[in-house]
């Protein structure tokens, strides 16, 4: 909780989330980037994977693409996700998992519903963030941090009205298993009808929130932000208030960072600071020297 002498920030906009499709047909919901924001230093995108009932052989994902100068950050709420790439890695998630891909100097990586889930359908729910990398580490060794729901940290209130998951960063006494290249605060606030909170948050970092269900009440002056939503909090206090609505529990992203201030050169899959860079990242994937999943 905040100290007597904390400032709660406010909220700058509101940008809503547009539907586009993504990978190999599955349906997203995009607050950025977008027409109405292009990024969010040090964050590229944000997307949301459903929430969709899917019958038998519905569900899709996204086939062998490339990865170079940022990481991917996958988190599930439910549905069943595997994923493998050029290195020989391999991996399962279900609900509640996260993996933290590192993509650094390149990957060729894919996403796609778990055999079974395929074959059965069900639930799909769950986000995608894209996190830069400093210039310092574009080409960094890739390397994965993967957690099972039962490995990350949640804390509560007292009185169990409030509930966090903290992925990244640091709430309710509890702290993040993920190491991160720069400073990141991901936390998913699960909060009772009519609950609130006041989150600390460094006065360095940028940071905004997305409302996934419900409606909160967001910052000093208690701005109305419903679900597909993101606000994006100005940075002139040391808290974020959180409130749900009365009628309804609210289930909500807070994610910050130590914006990056460096330039952004960006083609698809590929996010490096020169527009050479790019060039030289297309140059590699096509010749084959971010590798090839093997079948």
């Amino acid at each position: 909780m905040s100290s007597p002498s904390s400032s709660s920030r406010s909220v700058g906009r509101v940008v809503d989330g547009v539907r586009t499709v993504e990978g190999a047909g599955f349906v997203v919901r995009r607050p950025f980037p977008t027409p109405a924001l292009d990024q969010f230093d040090p964050f590229l995108l944000l997307d949301e994977m459903g929430p969709a009932e899917l019958g038998p052989g519905e569900a899709k994902g996204a086939p062998d693409h490339p990865h170079r100068g940022f990481e991917t950050v996958t988190y599930m709420l439910d549905g069943r996700l595997e994923h493998r790439d050029s290195r020989g890695h391999a991996g399962k998630l279900g609900p509640g998992d996260v993996q933290w891909m590192t993509a650094g100097a390149g990957v060729v990586h894919s996403e796609m519903p778990e055999e079974s889930f395929a074959r059965s359908g069900g639930r799909m729910h769950g986000f995608q963030l894209w996190v830069n990398l400093p210039r310092r580490d574009k080409m960094m060794p890739p390397r994965y941090q993967e957690l099972p729901a039962a490995r990350i940290p949640v804390a509560r209130t007292a009185d169990g009205a409030v509930t966090v998951t903290v992925i990244a960063g640091e709430s309710l006494g509890a702290r993040a298993v993920i190491d991160t290249r720069t400073p990141i605060l991901y936390l998913h606030f699960r909060l009772a009808p009519a609950a609130r909170i006041a989150q600390p948050v460094p006065r360095d970092f940028r940071v905004f929130a997305y409302v996934v269900s419900g409606e909160a009440a967001l910052g000093q002056e208690k701005r109305v932000v419903a679900g597909g939503q993101m606000a994006l909090l100005e940075d002139d206090g040391d808290v974020v208030s959180i409130a749900a609505a009365p009628g309804s529990p609210l289930s909500l992203l807070l994610i910050g960072g130590v914006p990056l201030r460096e330039p952004i050169a960006r083609y698809g899959p590929f996010v490096m600071n020169t527009r050479a860079e790019i060039a030289q990242a297309m140059d590699d994937y096509r010749s084959g020297r971010m590798g090839r999943i093997q079948s």
